[in-house]
């Protein structure tokens, strides 16, 4: 299974700068047949049932990105997972400035030592503050992780620091958005409810791994970074009993597909659970929950390419994305979504 095979051309004016207005007012591509559909994200209501269940990502983005010197040197780091109450793991540019030991300086009272390397531009920097005055600090002098195909010169607006977060974020810990959860409004939430559709939550950190590109030409040999996740016991209870009376699982975003996945693959079921996962998502891979997702149009050669991919098919996921590039459609985070169902053909 080669990269080549997840790679398509994608325009540079495809790619969404700002969300649409209203949230779901976006395009929403119906691909759950043979025939494709051109339908709007306030559509939504009309496509599910009466018992099914809708599961959202609750994490909340932090502003995870720093701005800091070394010295004379410019350094910015991108944290994406933490490991102690004063140790974070984090994508540093330029990387090579960072030797194990260094000193960097985000503030008068924000700084970190270097104190472990890593790959791919990873660096683990302890700070001088800890638990929840490094979260304060990180608050006050952090800003919103854009990702690198949103163009910013100035850095993230106001208007994004409410645009690149869900309606429902509640916990904090990730460093990108679950951006199908990005279109959804109150009103919309509400309509879904009134048509007999039940709703819940799982928690996924998305960490700055998502952005990582696969260097690996064979797909199978790419390492995912992990991210930590957790399922409470009601959300497991709702899940198994809307599989038992027939209802449909449908996730919104690629995140809360994976940590149910994650779940069901290695405890053969879903229960209450908290873990990291790293689970990787390919063509071949046996789902063994979710019946409808709801995502972006993601990357080309992206490990998100490869998971709806495996999801829909991959002919009716390169059928799908020929038809938005044709029609118009806006790409990645802040641009429009489309609907799937599982294909285990």
């Amino acid at each position: 299974m080669k990269l080549s095979d997840f790679d398509y051309d994608l325009p540079p004016e495809a790619v969404a700068s700002h969300p649409a207005e209203p949230r779901d007012a976006a395009r929403l591509l119906d691909l759950r047949r043979d025939t494709l559909v051109d339908r709007i994200v306030s559509d939504l209501p009309d496509l599910l049932g009466q018992g099914d269940l809708m599961v959202v990502n609750n994490t909340r983005v932090i502003p995870a990105r720093l701005e800091g010197r070394r010295g004379e040197a410019g350094i910015s780091v991108t944290l994406h997972q933490r490991i102690a109450p004063d140790t974070w793991r984090c994508f540093a540019k330029p990387a090579r400035k960072l030797r194990l030991g260094d000193q960097v300086e985000f503030s008068s009272i924000l700084t970190a030592e270097v104190t472990a390397l890593g790959e791919d531009g990873e660096r683990t920097l302890t700070f001088t503050l800890a638990g929840d005055k490094l979260d304060q600090a990180i608050e006050a002098h952090g800003s919103m992780p854009l990702p690198p195909y949103i163009p910013r010169p100035d850095g993230p607006t106001r208007d994004d620091s409410a645009s690149y977060q869900t309606i429902y974020a509640r916990h904090k810990g990730a460093v990108a958005a679950p951006t199908a959860g990005l279109h959804f409004t109150p009103e919309l939430m509400q309509r879904i409810r009134d048509k007999g559709v039940n709703m819940a939550e799982v928690t996924l950190h998305v960490g700055a791994g998502t952005f990582l590109p696969v260097k690996t030409d064979d797909v199978r040999d790419h390492r995912m970074h992990h991210e930590w996740g957790e399922i409470t016991a009601p959300v497991a209870e709702a899940i198994n009993r809307t599989r038992d009376e027939g209802g449909r699982i449908i996730a919104v975003g690629t995140t809360t597909l994976r940590i149910l996945e994650a779940c069901w693959k290695e405890n053969g079921c879903i229960q209450e659970w908290q873990a990291e996962t790293d689970l990787f998502i390919i063509p071949g891979f046996r789902f063994g929950v979710i019946d409808l997702l709801m995502t972006n149009f993601h990357l080309p050669k992206s490990t998100l390419m490869m998971l709806v991919s495996a999801f829909a098919g991959k002919g009716a996921i390169d059928q799908a994305y020929a038809h938005a590039l044709k029609t118009g459609y806006r790409f990645f985070s802040y641009g429009d979504a489309c609907l799937m169902e599982r294909r285990d053909d």
